[in-house]
């Protein structure tokens, strides 16, 4: 008897659906932590070919990569580098950035994540950019709220901006919507997929 090939259902067009989707799937990742630390070398090794000495970055929340032990490294490195979490602004909607550094007093904001609480706030001149799901040439699938969009429209000058997540949310179909911002690089646990200045 011959049955059909197996093939994987394609994802849902739909972007809410979507989303729910990709971040289910990442829960349920029984090797998150290995893709971590796979991804943290690639961080590593990515951020020796970087001149920037301010980097923004996220607390990682819904099993999201964890990007801070690298960057800590980082920053050790040097001691003009500098780190921030985001603080978002109640009446722009827009992300600023404060410094964070391991033991820095934290508060929640709105949305029950985690910033920095009075610290400074520093324009950052690298930004990475968590992403549920990707696509080519710097499409980025964020949770919806559009607060890197909003933010990365107003900042001048514009950092460079690079996505990290995990393979499995790379979508070869997804476009850019109008008010989409590209990454200018995207990392995940598999290597530099994206880099326009490479």
């Amino acid at each position: 008897m011959n049955l059909p090939p197996f093939k994987l259902p394609e994802p849902p067009r739909d972007k809410a659906t979507l989303r729910k989707q990709l971040q289910a799937e990442r829960m349920a990742m029984n090797d998150r932590h290995q893709r971590s630390v796979h991804l943290q070398e690639v961080l590593m090794v990515w951020l020796l070919s970087r001149k920037e000495s301010t980097i923004g970055a996220f607390w990682s929340i819904k099993g999201e990569f964890d990007a801070l032990p690298a960057l800590y490294r980082w920053a050790e490195a040097d001691p003009k580098r500098r780190l921030g979490l985001p603080v978002m602004d109640r009446m722009t909607k827009q992300l600023r950035f404060h410094v964070w550094y391991p033991g820095c007093p934290m508060e929640e904001d709105a949305f029950g994540i985690l910033k920095p609480k009075d610290t400074e706030e520093f324009h950052p001149e690298l930004l990475l950019v968590p992403c549920v799901g990707f696509g080519p040439r710097g499409v980025r699938l964020g949770y919806g709220g559009g607060f890197y969009d909003r933010t990365l429209a107003s900042l001048r000058p514009m950092p460079f901006t690079a996505g990290v997540g995990y393979g499995h949310g790379y979508i070869p179909w997804l476009e850019a919507e109008a008010h989409d911002v590209p990454l200018d690089a995207m990392l995940t646990e598999e290597g530099v997929i994206w880099d326009r200045d490479a």
